[in-house]
């Protein structure tokens, strides 16, 4: 499950900045015939099964063997700057992306140039440009411009899970503005229920705060934030009413205040055994959540009243530099971004970037499916709150959950964000 995803990034950072560049001999000893693979995704999950799937194809195909360790996104997190920096490199590895994770792998050396393989098999036409932005960095480590560094195979997106049955208990419709979005969460409130799965432990409670700064913001915004362009004003007008709003969340009960304590599981499970009767997360639940929730109708649909969301492309897949056989490995991206692979990924409940629309027979995929590509054409992909800096991640938890119990004001959140953004955003940029 790719749950823990923007939650790791600090730790990869820190990890990474502690390598030393030893400059090891490339791939001493591999088997020209074997490639060495490893990936995080459970064998039974939506991207795992294509995954498995794909092994498979290229084995039979190029008469190679795949040699997969069974890692840990864990294990990848905290070991990837050191075994990348060896000869135990594997030859191709799924990684998170962003300035602060693959990024940084990149502007260590560690990462290999693939833009020619790119090129050659015509993975660049098959993507759109905003999901090409974290494949690509620059030599400092900033996504959206160099050579490429990673190729995605899926996208994925927030959007906002709804208990179909529960809506029609109380004869409601999906909102399409904002204000209505509030007013059906004000109808549960009535009927004494807390409308809103939310986690204040992990992400989930980061993007919903991001998503209603996003309500408020343009794409200059996102390019400030995520890319550095301009400095970023923290008591502006998106981010003040995102953080007013997260108070009046729990001031009037649209989220409960003991969130503070839930993780992102415990927000998912709460909403697929029908305590809460909306969730807003990312596509990456859609999976479980066709599987586990059995008792209710549900369905999606995006956050109303923003043309701008928290998503990007999945995660990328790259070649190590001291990968031995990087050959086999550009062979083993290509068959993942073959129109097979693609639509089993679309099918079981993920996001393809390259699937023939005609080949997704499962409703609920081709949904969430036709939701992310209306926010790709709009150029409507925000990333994620927490993305700017390696510390961000747990410093954007922490003021958040002081927000929600009141320790901190909005203004006082914002302020003391501001001055960790600026730091982090200085230790990048020199």
């Amino acid at each position: 499950m790719r749950i823990p995803k923007r939650g790791i990034v600090a730790a990869v950072a820190l990890a990474a900045t502690a390598a030393v560049l030893t400059g090891c001999s490339s791939g001493a000893g591999s088997d020209p015939n074997t490639l060495k693979l490893w990936h995080f995704e459970g064998t039974d999950s939506d991207v795992g099964i294509a995954w498995e799937r794909a092994i498979e194809i290229f084995e039979e195909e190029t008469g190679a063997t795949v040699e997969y360790e069974d890692k840990s996104f864990e294990q990848i997190r905290s070991t990837a700057s050191q075994v990348l920096n060896s000869n135990e490199a594997p030859d191709v590895m799924e990684s998170p992306k962003g300035n602060a994770t693959a990024g940084l792998l990149a502007s260590q050396g560690l990462l290999a140039d693939i833009t020619e393989a790119v090129e050659e098999y015509g993975w660049d036409d098959m993507l759109a440009p905003s999901l090409q932005t974290t494949a690509k960095y620059d030599e400092a480590g900033i996504m959206g411009s160099g050579p490429w560094y990673g190729v995605p195979n899926y996208g994925e997106y927030v959007t906002v899970y709804y208990n179909k049955t529960a809506f029609d208990e109380l004869g409601l419709s999906v909102p399409t503005t904002y204000d209505e979005f509030e007013q059906v969460l004000d109808a549960f409130v009535e009927a004494g229920q807390t409308p809103i799965a939310e986690a204040g432990a992990e992400y989930p409670l980061g993007q919903l705060f991001y998503q209603l700064a996003l309500t408020q913001a343009d794409r200059q915004f996102v390019n400030d934030y995520q890319l550095y362009e301009n400095p970023v004003d923290w008591q502006d007008d998106a981010l003040t009413f995102a953080a007013d709003k997260v108070v009046e969340y729990v001031d009037k009960g649209w989220i409960s205040a003991d969130s503070t304590g839930l993780k992102a599981e415990d927000m998912g499970v709460g909403f697929m055994s029908g305590e809460y009767p909306i969730m807003v997360s990312g596509s990456w639940w859609a999976g479980r959540v066709i599987n586990e929730a059995t008792t209710f109708e549900w369905d999606t649909f995006l956050f109303p009243g923003a043309d701008l969301v928290p998503g990007s492309s999945g995660n990328i897949w790259v070649v190590p530099e001291n990968a031995a056989n990087k050959e086999l490995a550009y062979e083993f991206i290509d068959i993942t971004m073959s129109p097979e692979i693609q639509a089993l990924i679309g099918n079981n409940g993920s996001i393809p970037v390259a699937a023939d629309p005609a080949d997704i027979t499962d409703e609920k995929s081709a949904k969430l499916i036709t939701d992310f590509n209306t926010v790709v054409e709009q150029d409507g992909l925000a990333f994620y709150p927490d993305w700017p800096t390696p510390n961000f991640y747990d410093q954007l938890v922490g003021a958040l959950q002081e927000l929600v119990n009141g320790s901190l004001t909005p203004e006082q959140t914002l302020e003391q964000l501001g001055v960790e953004y600026e730091d982090g955003v200085a230790d990048i940029t020199g």
